[in-house]
């Protein structure tokens, strides 16, 4: 039988024409239910410019927000899939508090969990909610206050460390990268309180720890390629392994599994988070399963060492690169530092944290200015329709909440270029709707360790300011530049330098 070209190319046309059906056939979804927002285009949806690498998806969302400035959410196309964005805070505090049963899962697209080709995807912050669930209520009582304050004395011992480490790198006038800085204090803090090892990162240069903190979240064309690699998800769940860092798995994987055999095999006891890891390594009933991988149980290690590293380390050089350039700021808080600690005799008690209201706005201020999370994403379990209105949504489909958007927005925050810690006063606080400052997330999904970030945070900034003047140099870059290969967390393309200055 022959088969004539003008038959073959009718076939092409019908191919391209039901692909083309395919990619399109949602995209009157909002035009439909009279939600504003831009026009999509085939297989990129609105998020062209970010799978070309021009733009994080952080960046993308403020640009939709800022075009549609009177709309309380506006619709968008996340590739093919029709997502929510979502501006109006009521509609925030539906998803993320008053309904959160009808948005328990938290993963979307970028977020899922890909058990084969991304072991450590199984973690706390992407699990669906029935495996959410039993998790988070295990894994709570390792931050509660009186789990903190009894590993507080962890945290003061790595300050310690690092107000030595700095007293030998610093001479009288020297110029620091402060993500180099500050990722080796979290990082021993890390080791410290959740794993219960010495890192040593503030010896060593090529701390091995370090070095698989720092490959976590660095930003190359592999990643780059990763990420949007996940935005066709049978694709990553069948080639994701090949872009994936294997020896990132391998080191937390074996790190995690020989520290957990190490306590069992001489009953050692700590009552910290690896404890917690091996009630459920040990119970699996606990999470309604009858086996608890190796892999799984890494994974928990994995995020709650990504997090408290790039988070905290991110915050604390965020807020020493606006103290250098706030020096009337950073005076103030000095001057509030020395106040407490005069009242305890010179100690930092757990307590002094508290105490330190100034300290804490600029915290707060810091985060306001840079979420390290730059959205929240949420996925609804059943269709919904919003209190009040005709926006409805469909079972699995995606509601986007633009921290980073919400929190430089000049009609909530006035000049929000400028850093200023006042905005956090108890009266300014009150006057402004709780949904409006969401580093931490809120509801039951919030960040589990928010509370041990901002000690950690809190006493590393406390022993800089103590023994420093902290001021801008010839290499701080004024504005800093955001990397468009980000797709969650806010990062700069170029290091962030200050200069130290050792007080009298």
């Amino acid at each position: 039988m022959v088969v004539s070209m003008f038959e073959v190319l009718c076939a092409c046309v019908v191919i391209l024409y039901l692909l083309y059906h395919y990619l399109t056939s949602d995209f009157a979804y909002w035009t439909s239910r009279g939600v504003n927002g831009p026009k999509p285009i085939p297989f990129f949806g609105n998020i062209a410019n970010f799978m070309l690498g021009n733009n994080s998806m952080g960046g993308f969302y403020k640009e939709i927000y800022d075009r549609y400035p009177n709309d309380a959410v506006v619709g968008i196309f996340l590739r093919g899939s029709p997502a929510l964005l979502l501006r109006d805070p009521d509609y925030i505090k539906q998803v993320l508090i008053k309904d959160f049963t009808s948005f328990a899962n938290r993963q979307g697209t970028r977020d899922s969990v890909y058990e084969k080709a991304d072991p450590m995807s199984m973690h706390l912050f992407r699990l669906d909610a029935v495996r959410w669930r039993p998790l988070r209520t295990r894994l709570s009582p390792t931050f509660t206050s009186g789990k903190l304050k009894d590993m507080f004395h962890l945290l003061l011992n790595c300050s310690d460390h690092f107000e030595k480490y700095l007293n030998n790198i610093v001479s009288k006038n020297s110029i620091v990268e402060c993500r180099n800085l500050t990722s080796k204090f979290t990082i021993d803090v890390i080791g410290s309180c959740a794993f219960g090892l010495e890192m040593n990162t503030l010896k060593e240069e090529d701390n091995q720890f370090y070095q698989i903190g720092r490959k976590i979240f660095r930003s190359t064309p592999k990643v780059m390629l990763r990420t949007m690699l996940r935005e066709v998800p049978w694709l990553y769940k069948r080639f994701g392994h090949i872009l994936s860092d294997l020896d990132v798995t391998k080191f937390i994987t074996d790190i995690t599994r020989d520290t957990i055999e190490y306590r069992k095999r001489n009953n050692v006891r700590r009552h910290d988070f690896i404890d917690t890891l091996i009630e459920l390594k040990d119970n699996p009933d606990k999470l309604g399963v009858n086996n608890v991988t190796d892999e799984f149980i890494a994974a928990q290690a994995f995020v709650f060492f990504a997090a408290g590293f790039e988070t905290s380390s991110s915050t604390m050089s965020f807020a020493l690169y606006e103290l250098a350039q706030n020096q009337s700021i950073q005076d103030k808080v000095r001057n509030e530092i020395k106040e407490v600690l005069d009242s305890t005799g010179g100690e930092i008690l757990y307590e002094s944290i508290k105490m330190m209201t100034y300290l804490n706005m600029i915290f707060r201020e810091t985060l306001r200015k840079y979420p390290i999370v730059m959205f929240l994403t949420r996925k609804a379990i059943k269709d919904y329709t919003f209190e009040g209105t005709k926006i409805t949504l469909r079972k699995k489909q995606e509601v986007i909440i633009p921290v980073y958007a919400i929190q430089n927005d000049p009609n909530i925050y006035p000049d929000p270029e400028v850093f200023d810690p006042e905005r956090f006063s108890a009266e300014n606080v009150k006057q402004r709707n709780p949904m409006y400052h969401l580093p931490f997330g809120d509801g039951p999904r919030n960040c589990i360790g928010a509370r041990f970030a901002i000690n950690q945070t809190m006493l590393g900034l406390i022993k800089v300011l103590m023994n420093y003047k902290i001021e801008v140099c010839e290499k701080t870059q004024i504005p800093l530049v955001y990397t468009p290969m980000s797709t969650l967390l806010l990062q700069s393309t170029h290091g962030i330098y200050v200069k130290l200055t050792k007080l009298s």
